[in-house]
């Protein structure tokens, strides 16, 4: 009988011993990493090989699907154990998962999580390979049946189970609520928020992650009409205490991805808003002109007046004059065209009706202090909480989806039940006492607004803890405050553009740009760690990369976890010389944003995104964790290669370090006018006899 096709005889030379023939069946046996994740190489991933990669010679995908197969339906438990522990390394490679797929194996794994027979690791190692084939994105969720949902339910409605299974139950429940609508509404009658809280208040940050993804995912795939129900129930008190202490307050940094769940869950939260934002005041609804109504009556009336609005109708169009609102309408002030823009719409007016009801003896101290003045110098209350509402909108994102990869939550909105609308009134106060001393007019009206903004922004980038450490910040950052943080942070052009100044700034510019190389390329030596792209879920993957200290290798390899200390060399397997790198790119030009079609719509990723070609057409590619370890390494690598240094960072850093050298250095000359030009010389004596003869 002829030999198979598939069937190749090949002689495996090695130095020093003869030639040895053997047979290979190219269909039983294909090549995989020795290292790393030990994916396949294929046709379309053999491009990616690197110098110095090792590689294994295995059993093929197929051959390996249709093994694991048989051997996790086997009868004997060990080799059932091992059979799934080796599935769930595998089933991370594409190759591998369609191959298994194909052959019904998400159905087998499936009917065995239904069954109720696996506990402990076994049932670990399922959920796990169960969860990476789902990943893929091959199969639909959609497929998957009510007991299989009921079995992951119940695994995370038990009082007591298994660290890992939890985990990844959770994970799954996330999933399916993400990538299926019908399946939401299935894991939305066994899942509640209620039946989250507990998983809250444990010690493993980890199940606080998995648990808060899975109550943004509810919240954000959940009907307009349950929506309302879940925020309700989100600003009950002891579920914001429960984040606040055991989430927030802890005794343990938050990790990215935790600062990011938090983040995810204070937008959908403000997202509530959108609503109000973007509705028009109907000037023909009378509920809507009962609360301009109310304003008035509680600026104006007082309560126990009676018969003064009857008194005071005439006097109508003076009041919301005096109010701050600006909308005509037939040559009369009316309210109700203040509102019709959008944003921010009918939720301004929720602002000052709030501010009215709650904090009324602040409301009514704005509005008259401001409407008694003659002097032109009042601040229109109306128009104020007009524009600060559309200007919180901005800032708190309200409206937009989150951001992947951010992770700037405020820990102060979790203090309060009505955090939107507090953090309103301590800003419109704001507002009011900027405008003061700012001795600002109606034509000033945008330069406060400037103001405000930077006020506000800088205080949330102090991350306050609560409201009242909010007060606080702002109280400190007030117009004076700013106008000498705006000066300090910038040279005055008055100061700093005379000839002996620009001529000193250019010789002291080269140092500062040694120092800053200097600076960069040590941080390189430090080395840091970076995420790997293509990871739907929240169990990263990282790799390290660092310089060698002579500044000529770059060394890099896989990670298990992300390192809390030094990584040395000897784990970083792989590595690159400093003389084989072509050029650096960054954003749009990276390879691996060209690849992922996807990322391209995340401004997010496509600026912390950088890549590094070398010899022939090869690459290694980062995503840097935040902008700082983006502007050190590319400013580091453009160093490496006797480029300029040009990013953000770098400029911030010599503006800083240029303006304190030559602050230090004219610190004699203070209160000295320095000339223009430097002085004539003097003409030439007429003698030079003026010595004089000390013997």
């Amino acid at each position: 009988m002829p030999p198979h096709s598939d069937i190749v005889k090949v002689a495996i030379e090695w130095p020093g011993a003869n030639a040895q023939l053997i047979e290979i069946d190219q269909v039983s046996f294909a090549l995989r990493y020795a290292d790393g994740p030990q994916l396949y190489i294929t046709e379309q991933s053999r491009s990616e090989m690197k110098n110095g990669t090792i590689l294994r010679l295995a059993i093929s995908p197929a051959r390996a699907a249709r093994q694991l197969l048989d051997r996790i339906q086997s009868h004997g438990i060990d080799a059932r154990l091992e059979a799934l522990k080796e599935l769930a390394k595998l089933s991370a490679d594409p190759t591998f998962a369609t191959e298994f797929i194909n052959m019904e194996g998400i159905g087998t794994l499936a009917r065995l999580v239904e069954s109720g027979t696996h506990f402990g690791e076994m049932l670990a190692f399922t959920l796990t390979a169960f969860l990476e084939l789902m990943d893929h994105g091959i199969v639909s969720w959609d497929l998957i049946s009510l007991s299989f949902i009921k079995q992951i339910a119940g695994y995370v409605n038990q009082p007591m189970v298994d660290v890992s299974i939890l985990q990844r139950s959770l994970a799954i429940l996330e999933s399916m609520v993400l990538n299926s609508h019908s399946l939401y509404h299935r894991v939305a009658q066994d899942i509640t928020v209620g039946q989250l809280i507990g998983h809250l208040q444990v010690s493993n940050q980890e199940i606080q992650t998995y648990a808060i993804a899975l109550i943004n995912a509810l919240f954000l795939k959940a009907p307009e009409d349950r929506r309302q129900e879940m925020a309700s129930t989100l600003a009950q008190k002891h579920l914001r205490s429960i984040i606040l202490n055991h989430v927030i307050r802890g005794n343990r940094p938050i990790k990215a991805e935790m600062a990011h769940q938090l983040y995810v869950l204070q937008v959908l939260t403000f997202n509530l808003l959108e609503e109000r934002m973007m509705t028009k005041m109907d000037p023909s609804d009378q509920a809507q002109r009962d609360i301009i109504f109310e304003l008035r009556r509680i600026a104006f009336d007082g309560e126990n007046d009676p018969s003064g609005t009857e008194k005071r109708k005439a006097m109508y169009t003076k009041d919301y004059k005096m109010l701050g609102f600006t909308g005509l309408l037939w040559n009369h002030v009316n309210p109700a065209m203040d509102f019709t823009q959008t944003p921010p719409g009918m939720l301004a007016l929720d602002n000052m009706l709030y501010l009215a009801k709650l904090h009324q003896d602040t409301y009514i101290r704005i509005v008259l202090e401001n409407s008694s003045r003659e002097d032109k110098h009042e601040c229109p209350f109306g128009r104020c909480a007009i524009e600060l509402t559309r200007m919180l909108c901005e800032i708190l994102q309200v409206g937009e989806l989150p951001n992947e990869g951010c992770n700037d939550y405020h820990p102060m909105f979790f203090t309060h039940d009505r955090a939107w609308e507090e953090f309103f009134c301590v800003c419109i106060q704001l507002l009011n006492k900027t405008w003061k001393e700012m001795r600002a007019t109606a034509e000033d009206f945008n330069k406060v607004m400037q103001v405000v903004r930077e006020q506000i922004t800088r205080a949330l980038a102090m991350k306050p803890s609560s409201l009242d450490h909010l007060k606080g910040k702002l109280r400190g950052l007030s117009y004076s405050e700013i106008l000498r943080l705006r000066q300090s942070e910038r040279m005055s052009q008055d100061d700093f553009q005379s000839p002996p100044i620009i001529e000193l700034r250019e010789r002291i510019q080269p140092e500062i740009l040694e120092l800053i190389k200097q600076q960069r390329l040590n941080r390189l030596c430090e080395g840091s760690c970076f995420r790997k792209l293509g990871n739907r879920r929240r169990q990263e993957k990282f790799w390290f990369c660092r310089l060698s200290l002579n500044h000529k290798v770059l060394h890099y390899g896989d990670l298990d976890e992300s390192p809390q200390g030094e990584v040395p060399l000897e784990l970083l397997t792989d590595k690159i010389p400093v003389s084989d790198i072509k050029s650096v790119v960054t954003g749009k030009d990276c390879p691996h944003m060209k690849e992922k079609s996807a990322l391209k719509q995340n401004k997010e990723v496509l600026e912390l995104a950088f890549s590094v070609l070398y010899d022939p057409d090869e690459n290694l590619n980062f995503v840097a964790p935040n902008k700082y370890e983006y502007c050190v390494w590319t400013d580091g690598l453009c160093a490496l290669l006797g480029r300029e240094m040009g990013s953000d960072l770098t400029r911030s850093d010599l503006d800083t370090l240029i303006s304190m050298e030559m602050k230090l250095r004219l610190l004699d000359l203070e209160n000295i006018a320095i000339p223009e030009a430097p002085p004539p010389v003097p003409k030439e004596p007429s003698t030079y006899n003026f010595t004089y003869n000390y013997g």
